[in-house]
């Protein structure tokens, strides 16, 4: 029978074909022709024109093949059976394999005929015809007359494992072989096809995805959605009941209490609605690297083709923001893993200080230094002041034998570079005084020569000067005409020119601080801005800041995407403007707007006491955005697209019209015709800006741009440049793309006439009568700047992205101590107030931005007046303590049940999100805790400061988060017990000593009475328990450390609390007094 290792590829098996030979010579002839005709139609006997009728059985040779013939029995074969056709008496002729062992023995040609290279090929898959036993076996075999001294002499070096495991067949052609251009394929081989070409590229680097959305788990996911579910239905139900069982014994006990609690019901709908669809993503950075900085037919030196980022840093008072921080932040910027030639680092100094000024200058210094030295070695982090105070091994993961070396020179040079910074103010002002003593004297001088009394005293400005003698043209020390923090001259100071677009290598000199050989030493271009204010002018704080910034970098470098960072965040991860690459690169990236990254913190206490991580926002609420249309813009951490910051229209921007776009199909039409033509204006605008337009669009373009942009032509002419630079590469599928090796050409110089429109751009007056900050850049109007310009942005249907990296992006710090930390959520619930009452407001959002999407901007804007009803709820169980009575008539099954449910789907929903978004049980609740406490103190002033900004606009001032630390260096949390006065304290404080004392007052009298209710007792002291638990963190902060809490705060609340108990029973004594006949004056329906 046929072996069972067939030849199913054309590789394995016996050459020849089964032949049977007749009795005479004619006979012969006929059967050998045949023979060989068929063997030549598979693709394996040679041509014969005629076959010898001896006893020696010819052998075909095969060039290519190589190897040799041999004759087996059926008996040596082992492959005997019930084959009709053939018996006992036919041998087999074998093929085996060229190799060292098997060598042909014998030189035979054949009868007639030549080999050509159609007969040499190898051996296809073999038909499966239904007339041929032996063919559907897969065997190829030739019936031969037995010829015992060739079988005798031949079969005992048969080698079996040879036969089977190194036999070459026909694969055809695929990604798993492709055959080379000199193989064995020939033109009447039917398997592959002829001219096949040469073998393409199977792993199209162009068309991989640079990043990808992982969706939540559907196990954690879809029990999370029916808890919702199922807490809505009961949460109707519940206040269904409660409103229907009114307590007729304190109706305003029970009316107060339900409207808080439809109020509750109504904002966690708000705040729970947006997180149904959360999800996760991830990058590919080398694919990043092999799409855009590899060598390809378009870009054969291998330059980096990615697009320009331009780096914006703020800071506004060197004395709050320490210029030791702010220049380690500047410095990871430098160091940042991005093409050097794309990347450029702007720092707006809105005080305009001197001293800001030359610590720039330091660090530019400095830099010099350390950026090679993170090249070098792959420094993590590269902040300096963050890296020498790791707390592990340093040589961890380090190969190069100097690093040990390296790392201490460069340490020292860190240790003098901070010595010398924090030695700025006093060498500025010893500076000062010198020059300014040096004019006085120049100044006597003149008058005794012009014969001047000499009494007069002349008077001679006390100037800041610089360090090469002229005047500081800022902010001076002694504030003075055109030198006050606000009335003082734009300044622009390149620090650090554009690098050359050719990398430069450092060399092994002794001169060097480390060895720079193949390192290259490079820097990126640096430029201190401090716009021009002036008196009588509207600066608009840190968005006007920003908006100057924009203009500077246009005219300067014009990268089309921005990232933002506050003074305080620094780059943690060097690769993470890659990381935001990769969306902005990848299909559909045209469309995203910016990517925002979470805010991650160090020097916080290790129990987050004030929930200053804010992990519940950052990893729970802004992933599930994501999922919508992207998460909000929070102020630092982003990367932006320019083009979008204009003011510009996403392409192909998408209507999300919910029911509406249902009801009425016209309207459908309409609305498709309205984003045609919308769709048209953005690419005319872009495209006149570039110059394409006819001469009469030209005129109304020449009135309409100074409106919108402002006067200047650089600026104007920057803007259609960034948005060819900002797109993705053309490929399949991939829509408004630009062409590979676009973006590999060097910059053009950085000149003089640059540096003139940079200084003209950034005045005060260049805003006027434009739309800069209506439309155009950050938003004005709002404290909270940063949410309104992402707001904008979403309503005219851009997308966001929000980029959780392994390692963290970047870090800053936070305000660790209860003062500060109000304070910092004040102006936030401030500016939802301000939104809320303004066009802003997501109730007027327009129909391209998604429902949920809106629901979501909607309790940004609402959640401060949760505060109120918050209050009053806090108060409640005090209230229901000193009067005996409870917010339902009786503690019956019912209300507990309702309880119950409610709050074991409010702890199963803590659990998952816990689940999909990586935070801990104690992080969660820290987050509830600190919303009571911001809830009663700086969510309820923000409200009233709001009201008033609207109604009788009164504006709202804030000052500065300090960055500094606290008194004692050896301690790292020595702020967390900085108590400072704040009326904020008073409101939470007096709630924690009502309820004590109304436990107090409950107590006593229950178990002094007559007629015990502890069912209500029950309820009121549990529900007081529950505010003092939520407040629990607010008093271990009041307590400070060593008494430092000021002793106002306790005089007042304690006051309050006295006052609100005696009024509340004087206005309503319980029962038994009344029965008693005690007068109690007013009494409550």
């Amino acid at each position: 029978m046929a072996s069972p290792r067939s030849a199913a590829t054309g590789g394995l098996g016996f050459r020849g074909n089964v032949a049977k030979q007749g009795s005479t010579q004619s006979n012969n002839t006929r059967a050998g022709a045949a023979a060989a005709a068929a063997a030549a139609a598979a693709g394996v006997l040679e041509n014969s024109s005629n076959v010898s009728s001896s006893n020696n059985i010819p052998v075909h040779p095969h060039a290519r093949r190589g190897g040799r013939y041999m004759n087996l029995s059926r008996d040596d074969s082992s492959m005997g059976g019930g084959d009709s056709e053939m018996g006992s008496e036919f041998l087999y002729t074998v093929h085996i394999p060229a190799t060292p062992d098997h060598q042909p023995m014998m030189s035979a040609t054949p009868s007639s005929g030549t080999t050509t290279d159609t007969d040499l090929r190898a051996l296809p898959p073999p038909s499966t015809d239904s007339g041929n036993k032996n063919l559907e076996r897969r065997l190829s075999l030739l019936k031969t007359q037995p010829n015992n001294n060739n079988n005798n002499n031949q079969s005992s070096d048969f080698d079996s494992a040879r036969w089977l495991y190194q036999t070459k067949g026909t694969y055809g052609y695929g990604n798993a072989l492709w055959p080379k251009s000199d193989g064995y394929t020939g033109p009447t081989d039917t398997s592959i096809p002829p001219a096949v070409g040469a073998q393409p590229d199977f792993v199209d680097k162009a068309r991989r995805p640079l990043s990808r959305k992982i969706s939540v788990s559907a196990g954690i996911l879809s029990p999370y959605r029916l808890l919702v579910l199922i807490r809505l239905v009961v949460l109707v139900l519940f206040l269904t009941w409660r409103i229907s069982h009114p307590n007729t014994d304190a109706v305003w006990l029970w009316g107060m209490s339900v409207v808080c609690e439809v109020w509750f019901g109504f904002s966690w709908i708000l705040d729970q609605f947006p997180k149904l669809c959360p999800i996760n993503r991830s990058t590919d950075l080398q694919v990043l690297k092999e799409k855009f900085e590899m060598p390809t037919p378009e870009n054969p030196s291998g330059r980096s083709d990615l697009p320009g980022i331009d780096v914006f840093v703020s800071t506004a008072d060197p004395e709050k923001e320490p210029p030791i921080t702010t220049a380690n932040t500047i410095l990871s910027i430098l160091a940042a893993e991005y093409p050097l030639e794309k990347l450029c680092c702007y720092l707006s100094d809105d005080g305009g200080a001197l001293l800001t000024f030359e610590a720039l200058a330091e660090a530019a210094s400095f830099a010099r230094v350390w950026v090679p030295f993170c090249r070098k070695h792959l420094i993590e982090p590269r902040n300096p002041e963050t890296y020498f105070l790791l707390r592990r091994d340093p040589t961890k993961n380090k190969v190069r034998h100097d690093f040990v070396k390296d790392r201490r020179q460069v340490k020292r040079e860190y240790d003098e570079f901070k010595v010398r910074i924090n030695g700025l103010p006093e060498a500025i002002r010893r500076r000062s005084d010198a020059y300014n003593a040096h004019e006085e004297i120049l100044a006597k001088r003149t008058q005794l020569e012009t014969g001047i009394d000499g009494s007069d005293v002349p008077k001679v400005p006390k100037a800041t000067w610089m360090a090469d003698g002229t005047h500081w043209p800022g902010m001076w020390i002694q504030s003075a005409k055109e030198h006050s923090r606000g009335d003082h001259a734009g300044i622009i100071q390149v620090m650090l020119s554009p690098p050359t677009s050719e990398p430069l290598m450092g060399s092994s000199d002794d001169g060097n601080i480390i060895d720079t050989t193949d390192i290259d030493i490079r820097l990126p271009m640096l430029v201190y801005m401090s716009r021009e204010k002036r008196p009588g002018y509207d600066h608009n704080k840190k968005a006007g800041a920003m908006n100057a910034l924009v203009r500077t970098s246009a005219i300067m470098s014009n990268g089309p995407f921005m990232l933002n960072l506050d003074c305080d965040h620094y780059i943690f991860n060097s690769n993470a403007l890659r990381e935001a690459m990769c969306f902005f690169m990848d299909r559909g990236g045209d469309r995203i707007c910016y990517v925002q990254f979470p805010q991650r913190f160090e020097g916080v206490d290790p129990n987050d006491r004030y929930a200053n991580h804010n992990t519940v926002f950052f990893d729970v609420n802004m992933r599930a955005l994501d999922g919508l249309q992207g998460p909000v813009y929070v102020g630092t951490g982003c990367v932006f697209r320019r083009m979008a910051l204009y003011g510009f229209d996403p392409p192909r921007a998408r209507d999300h019209g919910g029911c509406w776009s249902f009801c009425c199909c016209c309207c459908s039409r309409e609305k498709s015709k309205m984003k045609t033509l919308k769709m048209s204006q953005r690419g005319s605008e872009v495209a006149s800006l570039a110059g394409g337009m006819s001469d009469e669009d030209e005129d109304v373009e020449a009135v309409m741009l100074p409106k919108r942009y402002g006067s200047s032509v650089i600026f104007a002419a920057s803007i259609p440049v960034a948005d060819y630079q900002g797109r993705p590469l053309a490929d399949k599928g991939v829509h408004n793309g630009r062409p590979a090796g676009a973006l590999t050409v060097p910059r053009e110089p950085l000149d003089a006439s640059l540096v003139a429109e940079a200084i003209n751009v950034i005045s005060c007056f260049y805003e006027d009568k434009t739309e800069w900050g209506s439309r155009v850049g950050w938003i004005y109007g709002s404290v909270t700047e940063d949410v309104v310009t992402g707001y904008r942005m979403h309503n005219r249907g851009w997308r966001s992205i929000y980029c959780v990296t392994k390692r963290d992006a970047f870090r800053g710090t936070a305000p660790i101590n209860l003062t500060d930390r109000l304070h910092q959520v004040l102006r936030w619930a401030t500016g939802s107030v301000e939104i809320f009452f303004s066009r802003n407001n997501a109730m007027l959002a327009s129909t391209r931005m998604k429902f949920l999407q809106r629901v979501a901007y909607l309790n940004v804007g609402i959640y401060p007046f949760t505060s109120i009803f918050l209050l009053v709820y806090c108060f409640l169980p005090a209230l229901s303590l000193f009067t005996g009575q409870f917010i339902v008539q009786t503690l019956n099954l019912s209300f507990l049940i309702y309880l119950l449910i409610i709050s074991v789907c409010l702890f199963g929903l803590a659990v998952l999100e816990v689940k999909w978004s990586g935070i801990t049980l104690i992080d969660w609740w820290r987050n509830e805790q600190f919303w009571v406490i911001g809830g009663t103190s700086a969510h309820l002033a923000a409200v009233f400061q709001g009201l008033l900004k609207v109604t009788a606009g009164v504006e709202i001032s804030f000052t500065l988060t300090s960055k500094s630390g606290g008194e004692d260096e050896d301690d790292l949390y020595a702020d967390l017990y900085i108590i400072k006065w704040s009326s904020l304290f008073v409101p939470p404080l007096t709630i924690m000593l009502t309820n004590g004392i109304a436990i107090v007052v409950a107590v006593v009298r229950t178990i002094y009475s007559s007629n015990p209710e502890w069912s209500k007792l029950v309820g009121g002291v549990f529900f007081s328990l529950w505010v003092l638990m939520h407040l629990y963190p607010f008093a271990k902060g009041l307590m400070g450390r060593g008494g430092r809490t000021p002793t106002i705060i306790y005089v007042w609340s304690g006051l309050l609390a006295v006052i609100i108990s005696l009024l509340w029973v004087y206005l309503s004594p319980s029962s038994n007094s009344q029965s008693q006949g005690v007068s109690g004056g007013f009494q409550f329906p």
